[in-house]
């Protein structure tokens, strides 16, 4: 592959994805709880499915990063992770309760 090729190749890879920042993980985690729970619908297949199991792992997920980044966050992403998590813990606990019991 040609220099140049290899320049566009990355050029068009940069356009297709966004920069990551804090952010944009933490929103990307939510997202992914957010189908687990059943509320969007997954991106290959366009079905809602719940799976609370992978729904609490992902939110406990996003907790443990609340807890290890504690002090290093700027005020925004702090208050987004928290809000974040209060969000998804609520939308949990209302799932858990019209989930049947085993």
């Amino acid at each position: 592959m040609s220099e140049t090729t290899e320049k566009a190749a990355a050029a068009k890879a940069d356009e297709e994805f966004p920069n990551v920042d804090f952010s944009t993980f933490v929103v990307s985690l939510s997202h992914s709880a957010m189908m687990h729970l059943g509320e969007v619908p997954h991106p290959e297949t366009n079905q809602q499915a719940e799976n609370l199991a992978l729904a609490r792992q992902t939110i406990d997920l996003i907790g443990m990063l609340e807890e290890k980044t504690k002090g290093n966050l700027s005020g925004d992403e702090e208050r987004l992770l928290a809000q974040v998590l209060f969000d998804l813990r609520m939308r949990f606990v209302e799932h858990a309760k019209k989930s049947p019991k085993p």
